[in-house]
């Protein structure tokens, strides 16, 4: 691989950089998840179950996972500064192609186009942490650019909810073309030269399979992501089961959720930083249990507020646990693993909403929350089945040594 040296970044001058690439990842983050909170405004406008209108989630997962893993190697001499640009300013043009769409085929179009941004955002984002920042603070550097996930969910669902209630879902992404857009200019503006560190090749991606660890690794997080999106897609019509909600009321629980996902984020990301997989299992486990009460909560408030934060507080720190540990598995390999990361994630993502449709349609929502604490369930069993089926059982990738 071809190898380029690159000063030792100050970070105090590439800070506003890694906030940059954190708000490129509630931009997309956001704009993906967006009819999680608009998927009754959406519905009734195209006239569409809630199985059917769960696939604006399901399609651009599918598109991101396939994105992911191709998009690194299709532009592997750009600047990584352009190629980030490049995808929001496309993302601007999907989010505006959704606002306008005439019809529920044309949204799915652009919806595939907003799958294309995922993949790339997160293939090339993910491992930027390292490149700018000193080698010290990329643990930190790595959680803020993740914070982005939850800051999508305190910040850009629950007000894409209340301005699709407010003002219809059409302006709701109006607004985020309008955001997408401007995030494009703030890169340009903040991001320094990042040069590709090597051309990325589909054999380096399919090597990466062959090591025991990431495959453990990949494995507990498909089946967490999966299980958690199979849940979470059908979160609102969830809580508006619950007696006497108002839509306002339901804004504010997702809030809350994402509250608690932003400090998940940072709590897991201090804990990732020195024992990755120790910190995915624990989000697994946490997360497999309050999902799975949730099915039971029934119409009970304080149950569902409860289990609602708790919810928040463990996924908030899957990403940044997963992306530590990967990180420390492959650390000679950080974009390719980084891609590789993202196609899985996303196809999870894309399942877990396909399966929580299905099951939603066939035993109502509460099919799919039992489907989604089934599947995370499995994840933290997966991941305790990698760590004692390897040599050397219960050390951390990296234990004894930098994470980065």
């Amino acid at each position: 691989m071809e190898q380029i040296i690159e000063q030792s970044p100050d970070r105090g001058a590439l800070a506003p950089a890694v906030l940059a690439v954190a708000v490129a990842t509630f931009t997309v983050v956001t704009t993906e998840m967006l009819p999680v909170g608009l998927l009754t405004t959406l519905g009734d406008g195209l006239g569409l179950s809630d199985g059917t209108a769960g696939l604006t989630v399901t399609l651009p997962g599918v598109v991101a996972a396939l994105a992911a893993p191709v998009l690194p190697v299709a532009v592997r001499r750009a600047d990584r500064r352009s190629v980030l640009c490049a995808l929001l300013a496309l993302l601007a043009g999907a989010n505006l192609l959704a606002a306008l769409a005439p019809a529920f085929g044309v949204l799915l179009a652009a919806r595939a186009l907003v799958g294309v941004c995922i993949g790339g955002v997160w293939a090339v984002a993910a491992g930027l942490g390292v490149r700018l920042v000193r080698a010290e603070d990329a643990g930190r550097a790595t959680a803020v650019i993740f914070s982005g996930i939850a800051v999508a969910s305190v910040l850009g669902v629950p007000t894409g909810t209340l301005m699709g209630t407010l003002a219809g879902w059409r302006w709701t992404f109006a607004a985020m073309a309008g955001l997408a857009l401007a995030v494009a200019a703030l890169l340009a503006l903040l991001l320094p030269p990042l040069p590709p560190r090597g051309a990325v090749r589909p054999a380096e991606i399919a090597g990466l399979l062959r090591i025991p660890a990431l495959r453990a690794g990949l494995l507990a997080v498909a089946l967490l992501v999966t299980g958690h999106f199979a849940a979470y897609t059908y979160v609102r019509p969830a809580l508006e089961r619950v007696p006497a909600i108002s839509p306002e009321a339901v804004s504010g629980l997702l809030l809350g959720y994402g509250v608690a996902g932003v400090a998940g984020n940072f709590l897991a990301g201090a804990v990732a930083a020195h024992t990755p997989r120790r910190a995915l299992l624990t989000v697994s486990a946490v997360l497999a249990g309050t999902v799975l009460l949730t099915a039971r909560a029934g119409g009970s408030l304080p149950a569902t507020v409860t289990l609602l934060v708790v919810w928040g507080l463990a996924y908030g720190g899957v990403s940044v646990s997963a992306q530590n540990w990967l990180m420390a598995t492959v650390p000679a390999h950080r974009e390719a693993g980084s891609a590789l990361f993202a196609g899985i994630f996303n196809a999870a993502i894309a399942l877990g909403a396909l399966a929580g449709g299905r099951a939603a349609d066939r035993f109502e929502v509460a099919g799919a929350l039992w489907l989604g604490g089934t599947l995370a369930a499995l994840a933290l069993g997966a991941g305790l089945a990698g760590l004692a089926g390897r040599p050397g059982a219960g050390r951390e990738p990296g234990r004894g040594s930098r994470t980065y």
